[in-house]
């Protein structure tokens, strides 16, 4: 599977590693994402999600509704 959110879209972002001479080799830097089990109350069910832990902050902030009315993924 990619490494990308599934509720906001965060994906992988190619930069470059500088050394001290100053040479530029392409470097990936990686979401941080976790694997879990969310309860949507409104399915009455259990869902698996790869989502990133800003994702996770915002649903512990919000609420799973609110945060999947407000970036628009319907389950």
């Amino acid at each position: 599977m990619s490494h990308r959110c599934q509720l906001t879209g965060k994906k992988n972002n190619v930069a470059n590693s500088v050394s001290f001479s100053v040479r530029r080799t392409k470097r990936v830097q990686k979401v941080n994402l976790l694997k879990k089990r969310l309860f949507l109350p409104s399915r009455k069910r259990w869902v698996t999600m790869k989502i990133s832990t800003n994702a996770l902050r915002s649903i512990k902030k919000m609420g799973i509704e609110e945060f999947l009315k407000k970036t628009g993924v319907s389950f």
